[in-house]
């Protein structure tokens, strides 16, 4: 018969063969384990790989720490005009800071997301509709609800769920009834067509500004060619101003040249003429403009030759 301490040592052993298989656990890549003791959440997680823990007294989950996307669903709301329209579709990507799991996890369990997204996108989406006409959410702001929902969460995050970062945002165009749905289908049907016109006029535009701006070039070039002309002909009457006041200085030398030999000829006839100037040269001609004048009077009944006047006795004492 056995002893006593061989059974117990036989039955701790079975049991621990039991538990190993029953403890042993696994947390998968991107996630990091979290763990109960009767109920008592511990301080402490693990990584990804194998892990062992009491069966039946210890309790574990694991919790995603790397980037995933939440999609919340079928979001209906109510416009500020009474209108009910419904988002199809609103994906929330997001990430948990490993070092705030614990937090996370004590305060709103492992189902976090439930509270602070699920719950949260549909209260935002509701609040924003409650603010806004069907056409601002439906055309106007649509394309800033994305940044609008992303910052609203965001700003919530960091005040009661420190360590949850949000991504990006993603909404999809809200259902509405098909009635309005028709009005907003011609309403993008008129404004497409405008659009168009709009393009189309600008094209024209673009046109008309490219052929006028050919058309200021073109005319700048002429202006520049003319003023070139200009210039060149006025560098022309310059050069010819110039070679005509040459011109004039060497007629003016020429001028004054003939002129001083003119005065120096006469100059030079006027002394000859004063060397000549005796008292005999000029009685000499005094007598010869005398006799220049006489008048000789021939005739039968007067002598052969008569003077008359106070010349003929100068004339004879100067024959005699």
């Amino acid at each position: 018969m056995a002893s006593p301490v061989l059974l117990a040592g036989v039955a701790g052993v079975l049991m621990m063969l039991l538990c190993v298989p029953l403890g042993l656990h696994k947390v998968q890549e991107g996630c990091v384990g979290v763990y109960w003791i009767g109920g008592a959440l511990l301080s402490s997680t693990t990584y990804p790989g194998y892990h062992t823990m009491i069966p039946f007294i210890t309790k574990h989950r694991s919790v995603q720490i790397s980037v995933q996307t939440d999609v919340v669903r079928d979001i209906p709301c109510g416009t500020s005009g009474g209108v009910l329209i419904e988002f199809e579709k609103v994906e929330v990507v997001n990430r948990l800071n490993p070092g705030s799991v614990i937090g996370l996890v004590k305060n709103y369990t492992v189902d976090y997301d439930r509270l602070w997204i699920y719950d949260k996108v549909h209260h935002e989406i509701n609040q924003l509709c409650s603010t806004h006409t069907l056409q601002e959410i439906y055309i106007e702001i649509f394309e800033q609800i994305d940044e609008l929902l992303l910052e609203r969460l965001q700003r919530e995050w960091n005040i009661w769920a420190p360590g949850l970062e949000l991504i990006a945002i993603r909404v999809t165009k809200p259902r509405i009834p098909k009635l309005i749905g028709k009005h907003f289908d011609a309403m993008e049907a008129e404004v497409a067509q405008l659009t168009s016109v709009s393009a189309e006029q600008q094209i024209v535009l673009q046109e008309a500004e490219t052929t006028r701006r050919k058309a200021v070039i073109e005319a700048q070039k002429i202006l520049e060619v003319a003023k070139i002309n200009c210039q060149r002909n006025i560098d022309e009457q310059k050069s010819k101003l110039q070679v005509s006041a040459i011109e004039n200085e060497m007629l003016v030398a020429r001028a004054v040249s003939n002129a001083d030999a003119v005065f120096y000829a006469a100059k030079q006839e006027a002394e000859a003429n004063k060397e000549l100037l005796t008292t005999d040269f000029l009685e000499l001609e005094r007598v010869r403009s005398l006799s220049k004048n006489a008048k000789f009077i021939v005739g039968s009944q007067i002598p052969n030759s008569l003077f008359v006047g106070d010349s003929a006795g100068k004339i004879g004492k100067l024959l005699k």
